[in-house]
């Protein structure tokens, strides 16, 4: 489900929309929060990092703020809320149901 996640916000920012994504997470509290990044942000267009993130769970809950805010922007994603919500949106995002 992540793979389609990505797969699908990176086509949808490189053909320029700026929607907003509602079923990105399985918490009602997060939906409202997750923008895509605008096109204006990435001047030569958006590219998908290689690598998929390699952090374990104890990796996003020791993370702070500006990390996670990185970590976010390489895949295109503006999220505003909480450090914690930060957290958890990320987990949800890049570690594999095994590893939650």
């Amino acid at each position: 489900m992540e793979m389609k996640w990505l797969l699908t916000s990176a086509l949808t920012q490189m053909f320029g929309y700026s929607n907003q994504i509602n079923q990105t997470s399985n918490n009602p509290s997060t939906r409202n929060k997750i923008k895509m990044m605008k096109k204006e942000e990435y001047p030569r267009g958006f590219q998908v990092p290689l690598h998929y993130p390699k952090y374990s769970k104890s990796d996003y809950e020791a993370m702070d703020d500006l990390s996670l805010d990185l970590l976010l922007k390489q895949y295109g994603i503006s999220f505003e809320g909480s450090l914690e919500d930060k957290r958890v949106f990320a987990m949800e995002s890049f570690l594999w149901p095994d590893q939650l």
